[in-house]
């Protein structure tokens, strides 16, 4: 299925849905205090870049953000594909464009937290297959069964 990625802002309706039923997908999957979800509002501030996937019909079905952290890397923040739509490649085209907009800003490197816990083996895949490998933890996220970490490095 086609569908056009852009960046866009997340204070908008159909965005916000996203990010609830992201948060909701991953609420059972690991005890809440290791899980660091991003509310809209924070996903708004200058330091974020939203991208968001839409269908022919100007449908959102998916997301995925780039975080520039001041020591000169990017994060990868809430990834999301609408659980219809998954293993149709939103997912790496949403990551290519998060790269395409790390790149930009002269980013090295591009760092993401996720779930370590069984639930989280499509993220994984999707990852590993976008380039990513497994690191050591980062920007001061603990380091617990519950939590993996990946990076690329961009040049």
């Amino acid at each position: 299925m086609a569908v056009a990625i852009a960046r866009e802002t997340p204070l908008q309706d159909d965005v916000r849905a996203m990010v609830a039923a992201l948060n909701a997908h991953l609420v059972p999957l690991s005890p809440r205090e290791f899980q660091f979800q991003l509310a809209v509002e924070e996903m708004a501030g200058p330091d974020m870049v939203l991208f968001v996937a839409r269908d022919r019909a100007g449908e959102a079905v998916g997301m995925g953000a780039l975080k520039v952290h001041d020591d000169g890397f990017g994060e990868v923040k809430r990834m999301f594909t609408c659980p219809a739509m998954r293993g149709t490649g939103i997912g790496r085209a949403i990551i290519g464009a998060i790269e395409a907009a790390a790149r930009e800003r002269g980013l090295d490197v591009l760092r993401l937290e996720t779930g370590g816990t069984p639930g989280f083996e499509g993220t994984w895949a999707v990852y590993e297959r976008c380039g990513f490998a497994r690191c050591s933890v980062f920007a001061g996220y603990p380091d617990t069964k519950y939590n993996v970490f990946y990076e690329k490095k961009l040049t």
